[in-house]
């Protein structure tokens, strides 16, 4: 099934329901200040407010094109009201659109579908290299200098979720939120799981201890 996400920086994004349509689903989640807290597969719309509590709107869109992660997303900031400086001011800062709030989700998902019907060219990367890890997301396969990883499905998205994350601590339950909403709920100690098998299939492929263990919080993927 291909997946198109929805991120917002209003709560909306943790309490809106996924929508499925025909081989599609159009997954929502919540955008905070540091980026995206879920691995990022397919098509990616943003939808960020003029006032948010830590930065501006401006702000985050500005941080949003500076990611790699994000920089080719369709970002449109959600206005309070019809002011057309404001409108002249976030297209400045990087956003593609503009609409005024408050947003609903039967109107975003009207505005995703519509925009991925004309353009359909919001996608991240197919292609991500990190050192000598390459992650082929459209053929679900990586590589170390090369050498393939033998991964399972949830391994492989975990390892794509590192990998645009790297160098940063992940805790248990933030790894099971990046791989998506969880029906039924997983428990955190299957993560361990994933990891021991992410871990034994790279260092098959000769790439060393590249996930460690940071005690009583997480885990970190170094690049270096």
């Amino acid at each position: 099934m291909n997946a198109i996400n929805i991120f917002l920086t209003d709560a909306l994004g943790e309490e809106a329901e996924d929508f499925t349509h025909g081989e599609t689903r159009y997954a929502f989640a919540r955008l905070f200040p540091d980026g995206p807290h879920r691995v990022i597969e397919g098509p990616v719309y943003i939808f960020v407010d003029w006032v948010m509590d830590e930065l501006s709107g401006l702000e985050m869109c500005r941080r949003l094109r500076a990611d790699s992660r994000t920089q080719d997303a369709h970002i449109t900031i959600v206005l309070d009201d019809d002011d057309p400086q404001n409108k002249r001011r976030a297209l400045r800062a990087g956003a593609d659109d503009y609409m005024i709030g408050p947003v609903m989700r039967s109107a975003l998902l009207d505005r995703v579908m519509v925009l991925q019907a004309g353009s359909g060219q919001t996608a991240v990367s197919d292609i991500h290299v990190l050192g000598d890890l390459t992650i082929d997301a459209a053929a679900l396969r990586a590589r170390w200098a090369g050498e393939p990883l033998d991964l399972r499905p949830n391994e492989f998205r975990l390892l794509r979720f590192f990998a645009q994350n790297p160098d940063r601590v992940l805790t248990r339950a933030a790894l099971i939120a990046a791989l998506g909403k969880q029906e039924p709920p997983i428990d955190e100690r299957t993560v361990d799981v994933w990891i021991g098998r992410l871990r034994s299939a790279m260092r098959h492929a000769g790439s060393g201890d590249r996930v460690r263990t940071v005690r009583f919080l997480g885990y970190v993927y170094d690049s270096h």
